[in-house]
């Protein structure tokens, strides 16, 4: 236990999060998403895992420390609901609220179609798999950076 540093981020998690640089993308998976094969593709190489937490309670905890790229329109992408672009399911509205929380602000969630985000996903640094059971709860986070006078 470390103190000021949420519980739910492991040893694993940690690691990638201090390991990432900027415009580095983190996925944040539920347990439909094919977590294992996508993240032998990515710079980690590995899967992480977050088990028992919801896919909001994982953002919150990522995010209490990866800032998000302020320099790009999609730092936060959510996967589109197939045959129904425009809809925004309760755990992508509950993720919305941990990232606007985070960042002070509101902060869009960009939706993509599935297939393109699987082709995002492989692109990224890491895949960290959430206990998340509800459909649509994968996202695409992009790590930005922490100013030099900021505390």
């Amino acid at each position: 236990m470390l103190k000021g540093i949420s519980p739910l981020l492991n040893a694993d998690v940690l690691y990638a999060l201090k390991a990432m640089g900027h415009g580095d993308y983190l996925v944040l998976s539920d347990l439909n998403f094919p977590s294992d094969s996508v993240a032998q593709q990515t710079t980690y190489g590995s899967l992480l895992r977050m088990e028992n937490t919801t896919s909001a309670e994982a953002a919150a905890a990522i995010l209490s420390l990866m800032p998000l790229d302020t320099f790009i329109d999609n730092a936060a992408q959510r996967m589109e609901v197939v045959g129904s672009p425009d809809e925004v399911p309760v755990v992508q509205q509950e993720v919305q609220a941990a990232i606007d929380k985070a960042e002070g602000k509101h902060w869009p969630l960009v939706a993509v179609e599935r297939f393109d985000f699987y082709e995002v996903a492989k692109k990224a640094y890491c895949v960290v798999q959430t206990g998340e059971r509800r459909f649509y709860g994968c996202f695409v986070l992009t790590k930005g950076v922490i100013p030099p006078d900021a505390k």
